[in-house]
């Protein structure tokens, strides 16, 4: 007996004749995200993943936490390895069972068959009845539960068997590095960095973009972006970080425009910022975390009014979102706390006390002939860092 991870995927199972393609860059992900923790062989067959290790102490449970962290997987399984001979097959699961009840105190049970290598000599469902009986008469005080058992001894018959316990949920999705890349806005607030993952869980790469307006905002601001790039990097392993100022164009809008089309005027300024670094480095859509009807610059007219701005794709996985599924999100995946952090940033600093909640586009126009827009967003990109995120960085 030996140990080994199960794997399972679930939307690339219908990928037709593109399927090897999304296979591959799922194990080269999954390989990337265990390389710390030694050698081991990740191979793909017959739908499933798996993860095997020729070193005893090899920490399976470790790279089952870190596996499932890896988008397009479903679940993963620690599971002991048997060759598909129905004595060992069934002292495994007796052995497995016997662990749950002792070790875990759970008292029922049932046994859950898949029968893959179609020349194994039993069916699934005479698997798990036989296998049941030997577990009732093997370990003492356990008792047969097929609608909500205490655990489940799961059971599948390939080449070689596998027979496990648990099943830890995987974040499914597509594999990272599947369907292109995107420039992420993020602020600092909630509701980006949830964007940010939810684009990545479709096979999105990230890199991302924060505005900042010094000294009206400072060092701690932007200590709590690069925070949250790294919490994502649990996920998307590393983000290229651009950092541009955007203080003296916002002084010019406040002093030249009506004081409530100031936050439009910067949403359009941050697109066209956003369209020539996407071009510059090769990304193919914008991603921002806006929700229609939350703030003043998140209306419809008002997104319209930006979306002009650019001709560059820009995906909004939030629109329809209710705050509170954000918010679940933001938990889920390690972000809330670190969003929730008392930091300014260029929304805030600059957003009016009656910001145009139905702007008309022409009249957005008119106003910005009064600034040079071009020599803005020059700026911009002339005061422009880049910041290397990974997770241990």
């Amino acid at each position: 007996m030996s140990r080994v991870l199960v794997i399972r995927y679930g939307e690339i199972a219908l990928k037709g004749l593109n399927r090897p393609q999304f296979e591959s860059r799922l194990i080269k992900n999954i390989r990337r995200k265990v390389n710390k923790l030694g050698i081991s062989k990740v191979t793909c067959s017959q739908s499933r993943v798996y993860l095997e290790s020729e070193d005893p102490r090899y920490p399976y449970d470790e790279a089952a936490r870190l596996v499932a962290e890896v988008f397009g997987i479903v679940s993963v399984s620690v599971a002991n390895m048997v060759p598909s001979v129905y004595e060992d097959v069934c002292a495994e699961a007796v052995a497995l069972a016997t662990e749950a009840h002792e070790k875990r105190g759970l008292n029922t049970f049932k046994v859950e068959t898949k029968r893959g290598n179609k020349s194994f000599p039993m069916q699934s469902p005479e698997v798990s009845v036989n296998i049941g009986g030997a577990i009732l008469d093997a370990v003492p005080g356990v008792e047969v539960d097929v609608i909500s058992p205490q655990f489940t001894v799961y059971i599948e018959i390939r080449e070689r068997t596998y027979v496990y316990l648990d099943k830890i949920p995987g974040q499914c999705g597509m594999p990272l590095g599947t369907n292109g890349r995107g420039l992420l806005l993020i602020s600092g607030g909630i509701d980006s960095p949830v964007a940010g993952w939810m684009m990545a869980r479709r096979g999105v790469e990230l890199e991302a973009l924060h505005f900042a307006t010094p000294p009206y905002t400072g060092d701690a601001a932007l200590e709590k972006v690069k925070s949250l790039c790294r919490l994502l990097c649990e996920y998307v392993d590393r983000i290229q970080l651009h950092v541009v100022s955007i203080t003296d164009p916002m002084v010019e809008f406040a002093q030249v425009c009506p004081e409530e089309e100031t936050i439009l005027h910067m949403r359009r300024l941050m697109m066209k910022v956003s369209e020539r670094i996407c071009r510059d480095r090769g990304l193919q859509s914008i991603i921002t975390g806006e929700n229609i009807g939350q703030v003043a610059s998140q209306t419809m007219e008002a997104i319209a009014v930006t979306d002009n701005a650019t001709e560059m794709p820009v995906f909004r996985p939030l629109i329809g979102m209710d705050k509170n599924d954000i918010i679940a999100i933001a938990r889920k995946i390690g972000t809330f706390e670190t969003s929730i952090q008392a930091h300014e940033d260029c929304c805030t600093v600059f957003v009016a006390k009656h910001p145009a909640t139905r702007p008309h586009l022409d009249r957005i126009l008119k106003s910005e002939e009064k600034v040079d827009m071009d020599a803005m967003v020059q700026y911009a990109l002339d005061h422009h860092d880049v910041y290397d995120i990974r997770v241990d960085a």
